[in-house]
């Protein structure tokens, strides 16, 4: 049934989205993040769809007319040098040119996004849309995992799909989190025009929160509660707010196992964890990958290729205030870096680190500086909420990313893409449109 709803809609959709680049760009990102081929069978699982989206969208773009100018603004220019960095890392990499040529690849196809979320975002509705497919990406999966975990009491333990770039459940945790301050952003502009819209998105919310529960994520815990405490603090409406984390707590309270109590407490005593302190080990050999190879790092992957890692452990004791307690290296098998700057670091060296340090801050600048920038100029309400919002999601990945492999991940690239055209296109229209 699926299979043939899908392939009755994909003509539809294919008109639509070489009518409108926009459509085109919010279905990028859908098959991106929802991954259709999952969910099919048949005929239907054989279309790359994000494959043959992503063409449709560039070229619907190219036959545009009165195309918008790209203007990628400091912050743009900073994200397109890390990609070029990370190209010059990948041709020397110290892991098999191949594997780190397939991740170059796939970091391209996400850096492609960024670029044509700032050459085809023009308006409101064009964010809008945007959004709603991430939410409808993200938001539907987490939704549908949330009431497996609820339905069963607790017991269902929350996985993102196999082969999926949130295949990992802390991936997916983060993922989670991010999209809370999206549906933050729509539930307040939209859920005033309807009853029925303002529950979908309260609901999505509270069902985003037992999904991060339930997927048993420590990462995912500290993002959760770190974006609790930011929302409160941002929020115009402390104390309805801080009723529903209430209410959320107490009514989840009942789904908890004593096994992800157990689990959660593990954070409080992290250096006495075997699967943190094994996270830590994996930090100290990054940074010592990047001080062997300070300006290009190892390339992608480099840490996981077992000679690269066996190598580095030689030195493993050469930086004794870098503590590990009494972990110490695997002797069978490479392991990621688990953290999202750790990675970059090893993978791309100091310099590396710095330019991807900058997107993030520059990101999480940008968008306060537009907030504030929306208060002098009188520009509408929803703007600033929107700006704050992207913000929260922005906070979310770098607090949750701390311990992921996560640095390349689709919706963050897209975001920073967002800030961009909002600052230069969308915030001088509304304010052009309110002075006439």
């Amino acid at each position: 049934m699926r299979d043939i709803l899908l392939l009755g809609l994909l003509p539809f959709l294919l008109y639509t989205m070489a009518k409108r680049p926009f459509i085109a760009l919010g279905m990028w990102i859908w098959t991106a993040l929802f991954f259709p081929n999952a969910w099919v069978y048949g005929a239907a699982s054989v279309i790359r769809y994000n494959l043959l989206f992503t063409g449709v969208c560039i070229l619907s773009y190219l036959v545009l007319k009165n195309k918008p100018k790209f203007k990628p603004g400091l912050l743009g220019a900073v994200v397109l040098l890390f990609f070029f960095w990370t190209t010059l890392s990948t041709i020397g990499t110290m892991a098999p040119p191949e594997r780190s040529w397939d991740i170059w690849t796939r970091f391209a196809k996400v850096i492609a996004l960024f670029i044509f979320v700032v050459l085809i975002v023009e308006k409101k509705r064009h964010v809008d849309f945007f959004l709603i497919c991430v939410v409808l990406s993200v938001g539907f999966y987490g939704n549908l995992e949330a009431l497996k975990f609820l339905a069963s009491g607790g017991g269902h333990k929350i996985e993102g799909l196999g082969g999926h770039v949130l295949g990992d459940r802390n991936e997916l945790s983060v993922a989670f989190v991010m999209t809370l301050p999206i549906c933050y952003y729509l539930l307040v502009e939209y859920g005033k025009r309807s009853r029925l819209i303002w529950l979908a998105l309260l609901g999505t919310m509270c069902l985003l929160v037992a999904a991060v529960i339930g997927t048993q994520s420590r990462g995912g815990f500290i993002a959760l509660a770190g974006f609790g405490a930011y929302l409160w603090f941002k929020s115009e409406h402390k104390i309805p707010v801080a009723v529903l984390f209430a209410v959320l707590a107490f009514g989840l309270a009942n789904f908890v196992s004593d096994d992800w109590m157990s689990r959660m407490n593990t954070i409080e005593t992290a250096d006495e964890d075997a699967s943190f302190m094994g996270r830590v080990v994996a930090w100290k050999l990054s940074f010592i990958l990047a001080v062997k190879h300070p300006i290009l790092g190892g390339g992608f992957k480099s840490l996981e290729y077992f000679p690269v890692w066996a190598e580095l452990s030689r030195d493993f004791f050469a930086y004794e205030w870098f503590y590990t307690g009494s972990a110490l290296p695997n002797t069978r098998v490479g392991r990621a870096a688990h953290s999202i700057y750790f990675q970059v670091l090893g993978e791309h060296g100091f310099v590396g680190l710095f330019l991807f340090l900058a997107c993030l801050g520059g990101a999480f600048l940008k968008a306060r500086a537009i907030a504030r920038k929306a208060r002098q100029l009188g520009a509408p309400s929803w703007l600033r909420t929107l700006v704050t919002m992207l913000q929260l999601s922005i906070f979310a990945f770098a607090l949750g990313g701390a311990s992921l492999s996560f640095a390349y991940f689709d919706l963050i690239w897209a975001i920073f893409g967002l800030l961009i055209v909002l600052d230069a296109r969308i915030l001088p229209a509304v304010c052009a449109e309110k002075k006439t």
